[in-house]
């Protein structure tokens, strides 16, 4: 069946518009059925960001599951794979964050993880899917059996206990000056606490929230202001977290961005050295620059690609036996903490690298030169322009002028009614020329149709 409402990271879009409190509570209820496994009282865990609307979809959601009989425990504001590791911990049948990572206020969305903390499946969506579809029937919970509704108390403190424990009991964070930018979102508070209790001298940004502030000039999609504070402080490290914090960006003690590929390679390589690697590679997308393949190559280690999406990373990962990947973005997995992107811990283990190794966080998280990488978006509103035949014949000219010093990627997105056009190489002007030609294809293709 089309998916209406799940894309490539549970449910978004515009608050009040498309996600209303009407389809959040039946969400609810659908998943709430669905979950209904066995005889135990059931219950969910319920986290959310700080934008305006995530109260009044928190209200909805929490009245669809009570009205089929299930327990909702109330987190308040907390990261996305804090949802994920309670929900586990806690024993409940699922978990529900109520966020839109890393876009603007305007937006919202729904991200809901099974009983093992891992995000549902397709089969699992497309149930739901089907449940809302058909505007079903609710076998609704009688007066004795309504759900309770009851806020958590210490679930900050249980996460932050969770991220200190992935490193080694005697590291601390002594003599660190570090910035840390929390996207007046999720995180605001366990990431300062988190970092300050691990011993580092902590200055912090992006933590006042006031339901409208959240990623705007602040955060991993917009980085300098982090920038501008690691260079005022002369920090030595600043981290940049989105929204609901399961990305995150580092900046060095020069001001320097560095993005997920090279968070990647510096873990990699660590974990090789200390034989932690479940296997030898990690997993990626394939918008992960060629760069990162090359150098992975250079310390004999794979890199498997897989469309984009932190899901298609990990699903690969679990299959496959992984337990490190990511995304260029900024989502690190590391799975033998964490069931789903967690930027607090990805930054963690990159501030213990660069404890055990004593160098600047510019030698240790800079591993490889990245390839010149072009991205353009082509908006198309009609018709199927990747199948038509002058689109093909444009897509395969530009690889092969590329041959093996670059790269084509080209996609739709799942979010936005574009087509997206990536190409790397280490000739930048080919590249923006094959690229552009591309583009052109795909422009012309849309008007015609």
């Amino acid at each position: 069946m089309v998916r209406k409402h799940f894309g490539t990271d549970g449910i978004r879009g515009l608050a009040n518009v498309a996600i209303t409190p009407e389809l959040a509570l039946k969400v609810a209820q659908a998943a709430g059925v669905v979950f209904q496994r066995g005889e135990h009282r059931h219950r969910v865990v319920i986290g959310k960001d700080t934008r305006l609307s995530s109260y009044m979809i928190e209200n909805a959601m929490v009245a669809g599951f009570t009205s089929v009989g299930t327990d909702a425990l109330l987190l308040g504001p907390m990261p996305t794979p804090a949802v994920a590791m309670l929900t586990h911990s806690m024993r409940a049948d699922l978990g529900v964050m109520i966020s839109a990572s890393h876009n603007r206020f305007e937006d919202n969305g729904i991200k809901l993880f099974g009983p093992d903390g891992f995000k549902l499946s397709d089969e699992i969506e497309a149930q739901i899917e089907t449940m809302l579809a058909k505007d079903f029937a609710l076998k609704l919970a009688k007066p004795a059996d309504l759900g309770r509704a009851m806020r958590v108390e210490g679930d900050r403190a249980r996460y932050i206990e969770f991220a200190k424990r992935t490193l080694t009991r005697n590291l601390t964070l002594d003599g660190l000056r570090v910035v840390v930018d929390c996207a007046n979102g999720a995180a605001y508070k366990v990431a300062p606490e988190a970092l300050w209790e691990l011993g580092a001298e902590v200055f912090s940004i992006g933590v006042e929230p006031d339901g409208f502030n959240i990623n705007r000039d602040v955060g991993s999609t917009s980085p300098q202001a982090l920038v501008k504070k690691v260079r005022e402080m002369r920090a030595d490290i600043g981290i940049a977290l989105d929204g609901d914090a399961d990305r995150v960006l580092i900046v060095d003690e020069m001001g320097k961005i560095i993005d997920g590929d090279q968070l990647m390679a510096a873990v990699a390589q660590r974990w090789k050295e200390e034989g932690r690697l479940a296997k030898p590679g990690i997993v990626a997308t394939v918008m992960s620059n060629l760069g990162l393949e090359r150098y992975l190559e250079g310390i004999n280690l794979s890199l498997a690609r897989t469309a984009v999406g932190d899901r298609y990373v990990l699903e690969h990962m679990r299959q496959h036996g992984y337990n490190l990947g990511g995304e260029q973005s900024g989502h690190l997995i590391l799975s033998d903490y964490c069931t789903t992107g967690d930027g607090l811990v990805a930054a963690l283990q990159l501030l213990a690298i660069v404890k055990h190794e004593s160098k600047p966080v510019s030698q240790v998280c800079r591993k490889f030169e990245a390839l010149p990488q072009v991205l353009k978006n082509v908006k198309v509103t009609t018709g199927k322009p990747l199948e038509d035949a002058r689109v093909a014949r444009a897509i395969e000219s530009g690889a092969a002028r590329l041959g093996n010093s670059g790269r084509l990627v080209i996609r739709a997105s799942g979010t936005e009614p574009v087509i997206r056009v990536m190409g790397e190489g280490d000739n930048l002007d080919l590249v923006e020329r094959v690229v552009d030609d591309v583009c052109d294809a795909l422009a012309e293709s849309a008007q015609a149709a």
